[in-house]
């Protein structure tokens, strides 16, 4: 499939964004337009060519940007109204993002009222599952409390493990994540990004996880490879994030086909365009430029993204179906 023929299909199936955090998110236009002498041009971690040095590099710019914007319930809200119009505009249908469970303490905002100001901004044409981002080091004498109530909230649809991967795992964490599944929560974890493979383990067995942010390192594993496998584990990948951050050395060196060959459920998302200035398009692109992705290949992990969704089954199986249509297709335009 040439280049025009392949954008004609991206662009036609519909899509799913599962791997998303609202503030590593923020539209680099919404700063110009409020500091417009500030951020005029664009800035040398957005430029093609950077990467970072390490995670803390990375956090500490990201968090710089992140709170000249978000600073009340209505930044959030006039956010997440132009990233979803952004995922309208590349056919995406079904997002899953998070925002992070220290802005209740650091902007001293109610972090349901944040919840409610993003599902608000949702769009019509699009379903918005929200999770909070809760670091390994959270639950202080502050932000505890407001985690066991953050498990009553009628619309939040999970929780999702965050941050470094070197802090410990502390003992608060297993219970909180079964206290969430009780709730009738999704329960998710970063692991496997600059961590250790046995992270990923550890969350899948002590947490019960079976969706994995990230989850690069799971390649160094062979067992876990097969556990991943066994139990249906989702890696919810971000290709490009892994590269600008030097996860892989090489975007050609990227997991993410040994792992769909290996039988490993992937979905590929952007995780912070604003730190790589990324779009769910640009993921894509590269996996077809990068690792010679073929267009059922991507068709595939976009698939998986419908199959592992928070959707009514009605909704679902017509996603999938459209998706299958459209490959029938350009199966015969190409035949």
């Amino acid at each position: 499939m040439n280049r025009l023929a392949f954008d004609r299909f991206l662009a036609s199936l519909p899509k799913t964004e599962t791997h998303l955090h609202v503030e590593g998110a923020l539209p680099w236009e919404l700063l110009e337009q409020k500091y417009p002498e500030r951020f005029f041009q664009t800035p040398f971690f957005r430029k093609p060519e950077f990467r970072y040095d390490n995670f803390e590099q990375f956090e500490s710019i990201l968090i710089e940007h992140a709170m000249c914007w978000f600073d009340s319930v209505e930044s959030y809200y006039e956010a997440a109204k132009v990233i979803f119009s952004k995922h309208l505009q590349q056919n995406v249908k079904y997002v899953e993002t998070s925002f992070h469970a220290g802005m209740m303490e650091y902007l001293k905002l109610p972090g349901e009222e944040i919840l409610t100001a993003i599902l608000d901004a949702v769009p019509d044409g699009l379903e918005v599952r929200v999770f909070l981002g809760i670091s390994r080091n959270a639950y202080t004498p502050y932000l505890g409390p407001l985690l066991e109530n953050a498990l009553t909230w009628e619309h939040l649809s999970g929780i999702d493990l965050h941050g470094l991967e070197s802090l410990p795992f502390e003992a608060w964490i297993p219970r909180f994540w079964e206290a969430a599944r009780g709730e009738g929560k999704v329960v998710k974890a970063h692991a496997g990004e600059f961590g250790l493979a046995s992270n990923i383990r550890q969350a899948v067995e002590e947490l019960k996880v079976n969706r994995i942010q990230h989850g690069t390192r799971a390649i160094e594993d062979e067992d876990l490879m097969d556990m991943l496998v066994r139990e249906s584990v989702t890696l919810d990948m971000c290709p490009i994030s892994n590269y600008k951050l030097k996860v892989v050395d090489q975007l050609e060196h990227h997991p993410i086909k040994e792992f769909m060959q290996r039988g490993i459920r992937c979905t590929v998302s952007t995780d912070d365009p604003l730190s790589f200035n990324n779009s769910l398009v640009d993921e894509f692109n590269i996996l077809r430029e990068k690792l010679s992705f073929s267009h059922l290949e991507i068709a595939e992990l976009i698939l998986n993204g419908f199959r592992v969704a928070n959707l009514d089954p009605i909704k679902k199986e017509k996603f999938i179906n459209q998706i299958n249509c459209e490959i029938i297709e350009a199966e015969k335009s190409c035949g």
